[in-house]
């Protein structure tokens, strides 16, 4: 087969254009193959071509009815996300599918490509929302029934960390590789600790992440440290409450969003980044998060809760501290603590390990899943 005119489908229920995880497959993979993409929002740059879904459709069952009768392939073909996508593409030739997310992968499964399916799961999908009583009573079954009916007929599946892979490999026998949400190299050196100890938290605004505890974690830290968020504004009226916590600190400002091409860029104006991430559902307690790995590529140090992926990768190539917990006093403590000559020394440290946890390297998981498939005799 000619490889360069192997047509793999990027599916993703969610906006493609700021979709990290997403546009790094994207970029990875438009130029061996002829890419296309289907996903919310308009074209990706450098695509082949793009079916294009309104954000407005939902991706996930509303359908309380039959989701309690678990008529559950009724309820996965009418999710309108599901219904739009499979009209869109229904009589299309694809030679492969990569599926983000358990949602996509019956649809993926249904158009039928030539060479298969491989399943990217950004997520453990039957614990997303589990703290929602509701989601957990009514849509948890249902997403295990998705995943135990149609992951063992996908050919291949990677997730985001080891913690979620052997979660899939025991509850539903399949074999998971593992692509963190690792950023791309950056051609950048650690820039030397000033007189001010600038602290970065980049997030979604999400009010189950307690980033009013990152806040609070401010008040009585030394005066030459300042800490600036930049908060999608995910959920409005909670980033507007936080906006309000923060204006009577000196020490703590917001900054607008910036696209993601120049997250790395903004964040090396920075010390230390700060990815403390509160275990509030299992997703979370396994997180390996995009912000860890931006930290890396630009050079800062970090400080993170005790989040076990993270912990592991930060104490074996020295990149910052680990707080004692989750709260604001956690993080106080360690702010206290801080030191211009160790801040240097995890910058350093970041310096000598940004090669081998850039996506670079980390994304070749995905690279051998999809040559396997397109690529079998010289797989």
């Amino acid at each position: 087969m000619n490889r360069s005119a192997s047509r793999l489908l990027i599916l993703s229920f969610s906006p493609l254009r700021s979709d990290p995880r997403v546009l790094k497959q994207i970029n990875l993979f438009r130029d061996k193959y002829q890419v296309l993409t289907c996903g919310f929002g308009p074209a990706p740059d450098g695509v082949a071509g793009h079916f294009e879904l309104d954000r407005v459709l939902p991706s996930w069952p509303r359908d309380p009815k039959r989701l309690a009768a678990r008529r559950y392939r009724q309820v996965y073909w009418n999710i309108a996300a599901v219904a739009e996508a499979s009209r869109m593409l229904r009589g299309q030739h694809f030679d492969a599918v990569l599926a983000n997310d358990a949602n996509t992968v019956p649809l993926a499964l249904s158009l039928e490509p030539v060479r298969g399916v491989h399943a990217d799961l950004h997520e453990f999908a039957p614990k997303e929302h589990f703290n929602k009583p509701a989601w957990r009573v009514l849509v948890a079954p249902y997403v295990r029934w998705l995943c135990r009916t149609y992951l063992p007929a996908v050919s291949s599946v990677t997730t985001v960390s080891e913690g979620i892979a052997e979660q899939y490999q025991k509850d539903f026998g399949v074999d998971v590789g593992v692509v963190t949400n690792a950023a791309p190299y950056a051609e950048l050196e650690p820039r030397p600790t000033g007189e001010k100890i600038r602290l970065i938290y980049s997030s979604a605004g999400q009010r189950y992440r307690r980033i009013e505890d990152i806040i609070a974690a401010m008040d009585g830290v030394p005066e030459d440290l300042e800490l600036d968020l930049i908060v999608m504004p995910n959920e409005p009226e909670y980033v507007d409450q936080l906006r309000s916590q923060a204006e009577p600190r000196p020490n703590v400002r917001f900054r607008d969003p910036v696209p993601y091409t120049q997250l790395v860029k903004t964040i090396s104006e920075y010390d230390v980044s700060i990815s403390v991430i509160p275990p509030t559902n299992f997703n979370l307690a396994q997180a390996l998060p995009n912000k860890f790995f931006e930290a890396v590529q630009a050079r800062t140090a970090l400080i993170i809760g005790p989040s076990p992926a993270m912990q592991t990768l930060l104490e074996r190539h020295g990149l910052g501290a680990v707080t004692e917990d989750f709260t604001a006093e956690g993080l106080r403590a360690v702010l206290q603590s801080l030191t211009r000559e160790q801040i240097d020394q995890w910058k350093a440290n970041a310096d000598k390990a940004a090669d081998e946890l850039s996506s670079e390297h980390q994304n070749r998981a995905w690279e051998r899943a999809i040559e396997a498939l397109l690529e079998p005799a010289e797989a």
